[in-house]
């Protein structure tokens, strides 16, 4: 199996020597991606449920660059800072992962990068 790192400008551009995902055989493996707007590389303002938004809306764009699509993704781990913000970003979740929803992990953290409020990494099968 080979490894193909999946690269789009829709999405926001790698903070470090990471790739926004990788595809290997039927599977893409998309790294977390924070609430930052792919046009201006900055933070979006707003809430929790704002900034989930952002991320699943990058996370949507960096899917359909590698050939599939939020309906076939399997895993998520999702990262927040206040685990007291959980019904505001699990009501935007369901909005875009809520038919058939994947398995996923949840878990409250310190702190993320340009201090956040939500993280999302995930696997999908490629269509």
């Amino acid at each position: 199996m080979s490894k193909q790192p999946i690269s789009t400008a829709r999405a926001p551009a790698a903070l470090g020597p990471y790739s926004q995902a990788i595809r290997s055989g039927h599977l893409v493996f998309v790294s977390g991606q924070i609430p930052l707007d792919p046009a201006t590389g900055q933070v979006v303002a707003g809430d929790v449920a704002i900034q989930t938004e952002r991320v699943l809306r990058n996370l949507a764009a960096i899917l359909e660059a590698a050939g599939s699509s939020l309906a076939l993704v399997v895993k998520t781990t999702v990262y927040l800072k206040d685990l007291g913000d959980f019904g505001k970003m699990n009501e935007v979740y369901g909005r875009f992962l809520g038919v058939n929803p994947p398995a996923r992990a949840t878990v409250e953290v310190s702190r993320l990068p340009r201090d956040v409020s939500v993280e999302i990494e995930l696997v999908a099968e490629i269509e």
